[in-house]
């Protein structure tokens, strides 16, 4: 028997991710700091200062949670926390958002712009790869039709730094 669970509404998703960050930095206020700094970086559409923010959050995750495990290793992990940044703040996500030749790994629509990201682990694929196959395989191309800026935005981690190692912008 399978299970599939959802969000009854979005201020349950949002206070769930909330929670999960909360857990995550192991201080109940820096998913509030940050969670309202990405809000402001949203709406100024400073994507540069996107990075910023996510490496800092990425540094701050204590070193001992990845002994004894592999967590390092698996792109899920770092877009994981991405999506619980977008999703506490209730946006309209999409994630593995099907195309005609391949899935997004997270499309976010917000304030008139669509955010196209795709992420991977520099160990286990080429660097610059991830906005690479955004454009390769056109996925803005679904979204035209909304004549709304798109950005894309190949995000790349590093199992052994266990933060972000790359992070590549263009526009749709």
């Amino acid at each position: 028997m399978e299970l599939t669970l959802r969000y009854p509404n979005k201020e349950v998703q949002a206070s769930l991710n909330d929670s999960l960050l909360q857990a995550l930095s192991q201080d109940p206020m820096v998913p509030a700091r940050n969670v309202s700094r990405l809000y402001d970086i949203l709406i100024a559409n400073d994507i540069p200062a996107m990075k910023v923010l996510f490496h800092s959050f990425y540094a701050s995750i204590p070193h001992d949670w990845y002994r004894k495990n592999q967590l390092a290793n698996y792109e899920g992990y770092y877009a994981s926390i991405f999506y619980s940044y977008f999703a506490s703040l209730g946006l309209e996500i999409h994630l593995e958002d099907p195309t005609c030749k391949g899935q997004i790994d997270m499309t976010v629509r917000f304030n008139g712009h669509i955010y196209l990201f795709e992420f991977k682990v520099v160990e286990m694929t080429p660097e610059g790869s991830a906005l690479e196959q955004i454009q390769t395989k056109g996925y803005a191309d679904k979204y035209r039709q909304y004549g709304e800026p798109i950005h894309l935005i190949g995000v790349e981690f590093s199992r052994e730094s266990r933060n972000i190692v790359g992070f590549d912008l263009a526009e749709g």
